[in-house]
């Protein structure tokens, strides 16, 4: 089981870890601060810096499947191709600093806050999403069309604003009590532990955004900065897609 560091400070950049397992799913470590794949958000990318200072380079972040596919709860580092000379210097036991690419990891926060402000100025239920570096979408189920600046000029407005965002959590019954809660229809928050990670984003005066998401946040929205609604698109009959971009 991997230690998910990320999950309580989204600004961690490095850690040290132990290499528990090295298989084809990838590079497990005992702890990291690369999050894997999930949500809508792309697994994280960086470095492992070896005993020796070598670096292995690492091109994905993915949760781990047992033999039956199912998910478990160790943390897998893809290692790009051409890592093999790094590879064969590797073994589990092994100590080494895990370290993202800290620039790609801000702008996937600052998508991803941006995706919660959406909701926040489209109060309709999302059933896609994908966040990367350079883009975010989310399609919403509705028939009525949306404005582009419209929404443009909402996400400034609420990035101006400087809400603060704060990772808090609530228990599997107060979610079940209040299903409302959920915005996805596509993608159900994790559950086992008896609690689920929740984002805040404003107050109890001027609450912006409540909702389970086990995602990476930035910690005020003015820190999002320029981003703007690129383009809307009918992708069907009842789904209208909104996609993000840097200005």
């Amino acid at each position: 089981m991997t230690q998910d560091l990320f999950r309580e400070d989204a600004y961690l950049r490095e850690c040290s870890a132990t290499v528990t397992a090295m298989s084809d799913q990838g590079i497990v470590l005992d702890r990291t601060v690369f999050y894997p794949l999930g949500g809508g958000q792309a697994g994280d990318a960086g470095v492992l810096v070896l005993a020796d200072g070598s670096e292995l380079a690492i091109a994905d972040t993915r949760k781990g499947k047992d033999a039956d596919g199912k998910f478990t709860h160790d943390i897998c580092h893809l290692p790009l191709p051409d890592q093999q000379d790094a590879l064969s210097k590797l073994k589990p036991g092994d100590s080494v600093t895990a370290r993202i690419d800290w620039a790609r990891r801000h702008r996937l926060m600052r998508f991803h806050t941006t995706t919660h402000l959406l909701c926040h100025l489209v109060p309709q239920l999302v059933n896609g999403c994908s966040i990367t570096p350079d883009y975010a979408r989310l399609d919403f189920n509705m028939t009525e069309p949306l404005d582009k600046d419209a929404l443009s000029a909402g996400i400034a407005r609420l990035v101006a604003g400087a809400y603060p965002i704060e990772v808090g959590s609530i228990t599997d019954e107060e979610l079940d009590a209040n299903p409302a809660l959920i915005k996805s229809m596509s993608v159900q928050p994790p559950r086992g532990t008896g609690r689920i990670r929740t984002i805040r984003i404003g107050g109890a005066e001027t609450l912006i955004d409540f909702q389970p998401c086990g995602g990476t946040h930035v910690a005020n929205t003015a820190e999002i900065g320029q981003v703007a609604v690129t383009r809307i698109e009918k992708k069907s009959a009842t789904t209208r897609r909104v996609v993000l971009g840097f200005v």
